[in-house]
């Protein structure tokens, strides 16, 4: 058997079969490249639900840079959410919506992109697995340690890059973490999610980083903000956008408070509801106005006091809308605000969202809180919150 990561040419047009067939269809096609480097992968240790072929791709989606990339992999594939069973064109379609541009443009540029950029990452992937000395039947050691995948509804849900390559082959991380921490004198139990934004299920309320004007980002965009509004639309069978809600409601929110057209003041929030994400446990979304345009300029500037007082805002309005729902609002989900483009060092932007957190926690708020963030550098400093340690990190965008 030839081996795996010396065939990127094959790699890439079986890729551009997957394409083609989607997931459903592919039982009884010839891939043998894929099904050879989806063998030796699988020898590392590890594990994750779906054929080993399924479990590759979605490794190597989940290699690739957040954002436009990996969306429109995702996408392209059938391994976001609700897609597999897409025809190839839908799925083309929706993935060309991602970059802004034609499906014809997509077929010809931005698709082959993609498509090559999944197989470098296959060829890297069983590269280390055979560097680690993994094979059939030699995979015992090298799975020996946690190495479980845990599978989203889009695509591998882990630490931000999905896998990392260790010493001794493939590593992937769990997606949930419960951290303990104690507020004043009571103990506390924080969930952090390490996964996109619109993978978040069953949390009552989920708070969106805007700017002051609540002026949204177009939802080919890879912000947080953007995320949410492309998840909470609706869409035809061929990626067609049936309702697009969070605007509006934005629109509607201002109206009321007599806002229209001019800047809040920044700490404001606005409550919206969640759209789509209803169907997973999300009731609502709380737009939070941390990041004010610099004249002249694409760019915003946020203030870490500003977060703090937004946080602080969101669970005020928490508080308020908690008995208007059935049942009751309980939980809430924060990213790291302002760790996106406003610029805020993680540290920095986790620092500025607790202070307003524990605050409420020890006057005794019984919130079940969350944080969603993309990487295991940020997921990291929020597990060091019970010790007060805050490592410091070069600055990633985020959210």
């Amino acid at each position: 058997m030839a081996s795996p990561t010396s065939d990127y040419a094959s790699l890439l047009l079986e890729l551009k079969e997957v394409r083609r067939a989607g997931l459903v269809r592919l039982r009884g096609r010839a891939l043998p490249a894929i099904e050879a480097a989806a063998e030796a992968f699988a020898s590392t240790g590890v594990r994750a639900p779906g054929a080993p072929v399924e479990v590759l791709l979605r490794c190597a989606v989940a290699c690739l840079d957040a954002g436009t990339l990996r969306t429109a992999a995702e996408y392209t594939l059938g391994l976001a959410q609700g897609t597999r069973d897409w025809p190839a064109s839908s799925r083309r379609a929706r993935a060309a919506s991602v970059y802004g541009v034609s499906v014809e443009r997509f077929r010809k540029d931005q698709e082959v992109m993609v498509l090559g950029q999944v197989a470098e990452h296959i060829v890297r992937l069983t590269a280390e697995a055979e560097a680690a000395g993994a094979g059939p039947g030699g995979g015992e050691a090298a799975g020996a340690a946690d190495t479980t995948v845990a599978r989203g509804a889009s695509g591998v849900r882990g630490t931000g890059t999905g896998v990392r390559g260790t010493g001794t082959g493939v590593r992937a991380t769990g997606t949930h973490r419960a951290v303990d921490v104690r507020a004043a004198a009571r103990p506390v139990r924080l969930t952090v999610h390490v996964h996109p934004v619109d993978l978040l299920r069953d949390v009552d309320v989920v708070v969106s980083p805007s700017n002051v004007y609540f002026a949204l980002p177009e939802p080919y965009k890879s912000s947080v903000a953007a995320s949410l509004r492309r998840a909470a639309g609706s869409y035809g069978v061929t990626g067609e956008v049936l309702a697009d809600p969070l605007p509006g409601e934005l629109r509607e929110w201002a109206e009321r408070h007599g806002t229209s057209g001019r800047a809040v003041r920044p700490g404001t929030v606005a409550a919206t509801g969640a759209g789509a994400l209803a169907a997973q446990g999300v009731r609502r979304i709380y737009h939070a106005a941390i990041a004010v345009p610099r004249a002249g300029t694409n760019d915003y500037d946020v203030l870490p006091a500003d977060v703090t007082r937004a946080v602080s805002q969101a669970l005020a309005v928490l508080a308020e809308e908690h008995d208007h729902h059935e049942p009751p609002l309980r939980s809430v989900c924060f990213p790291l605000l302002g760790s996106g483009r406003g610029g805020l060092p993680y540290d920095v932007s986790l620092d500025a969202v607790w202070a307003a957190v524990e605050a409420e926690l020890a006057r005794g708020a019984c919130w079940d809180v969350h944080f969603v963030v993309r990487t295991p550098e940020a997921a990291a400093l929020v597990e060091r919150i019970p010790a007060g340690i805050r490592p410091t990190f070069d600055r990633r965008p985020t959210g």
